[in-house]
């Protein structure tokens, strides 16, 4: 009996802290919200994934590696000491912190999260925990994470990091498997190189990282992330956490990768972390890059459904976003500007229907998971206001949002702000509409009510 209390006893200390350190316990709803207000205010971010692996950019010995660019060291089993050679080839050069900052500002992202370390152990920072970074083992000899910290200063943008906590494949942590591994344990490993990294990158950026995104809890268990979470949290009290540093940590978002889910996470807040083309890191013979149509359609789904959008993009060796990235951004950023009103401070939808029925589909890496099925349009809402986004414009020059309780004052196209003619019943309200649609992807038509929020009648 003595020896079961003291087991309960010690699951309890390793368990128990770590679960009301993240807030389950201690943080009211009110703190909380204040908490995470600028990210649900933001919707739409920028997720960076760069470092040595933009080098072999996906070819090993001229030969293409299968799988996402970031993971070459481990799909095309390089060994450690081949690997960090490509180290003395990295010298972006080119980078230009103030370009791609501009560039996401621009697209309407208001955040950046960037790989400051990831899987291949590579440290994209000054860090005395490890000389396998980008200050000594490379010709560049700088830290662009504090030339991207003063240009997202200057534009008024968020900035986090990405953090591989486990995986490590080059000093010691978990996950490589095809090379003789350095005398270092899982925990010495979290002690010497993880707790010591996570303290830098916290503690010589200012007010950043807002954001830290964890990533593939291998090997991880609740001691371990204790010693992680406690390392942030003392010098980032008010940092937003992912669910992704141990398996059991529910952090503050939910992170679906590559996909969609079809009916968001009601109750919990949640990003949608996805490529533009089908890699994350940079692979020069990735030119399957999705159309501008998907992107702002995917924008407007996600922020339909309450979460935010992370699009990815993968610079190359030299410093470089590569031009079809670029281009993407600078045509979403076209649509933002003339209808960002509708996406950015936006919550989910009031309705509900017009995101169909859930169906099975394969995420970006071949698992099943379930997105919506095709509809004709996707809704938001502001205090006081409903955004109609119409993907298909009808040519019945009618617009019929049925059970619609909520006198509507006036109703415009983001497009113009010219006013729409329409008819109110107690079904519902019909807009009519112009005979072209202003925006080929996606027309935005705003609809201003007397309550603060939408009533809606019971769908029978």
């Amino acid at each position: 009996m003595k020896k079961t209390l003291l087991l309960l006893t010690l699951i309890c200390a390793i368990v128990l802290p770590l679960r009301s350190s993240a807030g389950e316990a201690t943080e009211t709803k009110e703190q909380r919200d204040a908490r995470m207000a600028w990210w649900r205010e933001a919707k739409f971010g920028m997720f960076i994934h760069w470092g040595v692996y933009s080098v072999p950019a996906g070819f090993y010995h001229d030969k293409p590696v299968g799988g996402i660019g970031e993971w070459i060291m481990n799909k095309g089993k390089i060994p450690r000491a081949e690997y960090q050679d490509f180290a003395k080839q990295f010298n972006p050069v080119k980078f230009n912190a103030d370009d791609w900052v501009k560039a996401a500002s621009d697209a309407g992202m208001k955040y950046i999260v960037i790989t400051s370390k990831h899987h291949d152990g590579f440290a994209m920072f000054d860090t005395k925990a490890s000389p396998w970074n980008i200050m000594r083992a490379s010709p560049y000899g700088k830290d662009p994470l504090k030339d991207l910290a003063a240009a997202c200063r200057k534009y008024g943008i968020k900035l986090g990091f990405y953090y591989s906590q486990a995986q490590d494949w080059n000093n010691g942590g978990a996950g490589n498997k095809w090379d003789p591994k350095p005398d270092v344990t899982m925990d010495e490993y979290i002690d010497k190189i993880a707790v010591p990294q996570v303290k830098e990158i916290c503690s010589n950026y200012g007010e950043f990282p807002a954001v830290l995104w964890w990533d593939t809890p291998q090997n991880m268990n609740p001691e371990r992330a204790q010693k992680l979470y406690d390392a942030v949290h003392a010098l980032k009290p008010n940092i937003i956490l992912n669910n992704r540093l141990e398996r059991s940590f529910k952090g503050d978002t939910e992170t679906p990768e590559q996909h969609i889910p079809a009916k968001g996470y009601p109750g919990r807040d949640w990003e949608s972390c996805m490529t533009m083309n089908k890699t994350w890191g940079f692979k020069k013979d990735d030119n399957n890059w999705k159309s501008t149509e998907l992107l702002i359609r995917n924008l407007c789904d996600i922020a339909s459904k309450g979460g935010n959008y992370l699009l990815n993009v993968g610079p190359t060796s030299e410093g470089l976003i590569p031009q079809p990235s670029l281009d993407r951004l600078a045509e979403v950023g076209r649509w933002m500007k003339v209808n960002g009103e509708a996406i950015h401070g936006s919550t989910a939808t009031a309705f509900g229907g017009e995101l169909g029925e859930a169906v099975k589909a394969k995420d970006g890496y071949g698992h099943d998971t379930m997105v919506s099925s095709a509809n004709d349009w996707r809704c938001t809402t502001k205090p006081g206001k409903i955004y109609l986004i119409i993907f298909k414009w009808p040519t019945s020059q009618k617009f019929e949002l049925a059970g619609l309780q909520s006198k509507v004052t006036q109703a415009y196209l983001l497009a113009d702000r010219k006013d729409l003619k329409m008819d109110q019943t107690d079904a519902g309200v019909t807009v009519s509409l112009p005979a072209e649609a202003p925006d080929k992807i996606a027309s935005v038509v705003c609809l201003e009510i007397a309550d603060s929020v939408a009533k809606i009648a019971k769908q029978k």
